[in-house]
């Protein structure tokens, strides 16, 4: 079996039910907290309330306020009692309310948690998990739709994820939250009800830095990770329907990443479009783009495309103009075969 075939994405087994990524997520933690004592999980409102999404309801009742607590509404307290705890030996998930409110925290996420590794000389690691509500599509304005990956994935010590599934959500989170480095978790709110799918009844992980191939074609790669996955599905369908075969890939992890895939399925199809919800300037697929011009040049048919975000503030109520979408898909695709 080759390394690509591995990733394909996962088949149902026996004993699966079929759950939405909300609950997937609450699942992860309810069996890590069960599984292993160390782990804690703190943030604003995640106690009795359940979070604002409502991803911890019940844990509080089930652990105890001890295990499962409130915050104030201190992103940098959250973030820093994270390290504190992690050092010492502990397994904390902080949640921040919304990603777009990481910035309060950022100092600590990039000088200590993510250095805390290489300072010590490896005598001491930062294993924590940093959750967040990401991305747009819930008219949230440009203070609750933001996509701020592409702040963390330039931070070496930090791993950045981004399902789209609830099988992966499971079990990304899980490995997580078993690793022994600091995780950015960013899961995108308008996929926590969507996006639905069968989860197996095991105990299970996904690995950090794999891709998965949702979809195997020929004449082009259709590459993104998060939010935009339904999209890109979308936009495959319509290209289908006029013959065209669209390999899609659904990144899932932005530190590391799957780079062994995605130049293997450059190199068969030789067309590749990009997609993701940040703004375009610094956006985390221009790091693919140019892997896949610099070691995939002479498989390229057309240039790389990409469909981003605007480089404008979130808008209030213009969510399908601003999101990538079905059609600015499918015309960055065609564009790509015509070229």
């Amino acid at each position: 079996m080759t390394a690509t075939q591995e990733r394909k994405t996962e088949t149902a087994t026996p004993g699966t039910r079929t759950i939405n990524l909300i609950t997937a997520i609450t699942e992860a933690l309810h069996e890590e907290m069960e599984r292993d004592s160390r782990v804690v999980l703190f943030g604003q409102d995640v106690g009795a309330r359940g979070g604002v999404f409502m991803a911890t309801a019940g844990l509080q009742a089930t652990f105890g306020k001890k295990r499962v607590f409130d915050t104030p509404l201190s992103e940098a307290a959250i973030v820093g009692a994270a390290v504190g705890m992690a050092v010492r030996g502990l397994r904390p998930v902080a949640e921040i309310q919304f990603a777009d409110y990481m910035g309060p925290g950022f100092d600590q996420i990039i000088s200590q948690a993510a250095k805390m590794r290489y300072r010590s000389g490896g005598q001491y690691t930062s294993p924590m998990v940093i959750r967040t509500p990401s991305g747009g599509g819930v008219k949230g304005g440009h203070h609750h739709s933001q996509s701020p990956e592409s702040y963390y994935t330039h931070t070496p010590g930090l791993k950045v994820v981004m399902p789209s599934t609830p099988y992966d959500a499971k079990g990304l989170l899980k490995a997580a939250i078993r690793g022994e480095d600091p995780v950015i978790f960013f899961e995108p709110k308008r996929l926590y009800r969507a996006s639905k799918g069968e989860v197996p009844g095991h105990d299970y992980t996904v690995k950090i830095g794999e891709a998965a191939i949702r979809r195997e074609g020929t004449d082009l790669s259709l590459i993104g990770y998060g939010g935009v996955m339904p999209d890109l599905e979308r936009a495959a369908d319509a290209l289908g329907a006029e013959g065209v075969s669209v390999e899609v890939i659904d990144l899932r992890s932005l530190v590391p990443w799957d780079k062994e895939l995605v130049l293997s399925s450059v190199q068969k199809t030789g067309r590749a479009v990009l997609v993701s919800e940040a703004p375009r300037i610094s956006n985390f697929m221009g790091e693919v783009a140019y892997s896949i011009q610099a070691e995939a040049f002479d498989s390229l048919l057309a240039p790389v495309g990409q469909v981003a975000g605007f480089d404008i503030p979130y808008p209030y109520v213009q969510d399908k103009i601003y999101l990538p979408g079905p059609n600015r898909i499918t015309a960055a695709c065609v564009q790509a075969l015509n070229y």
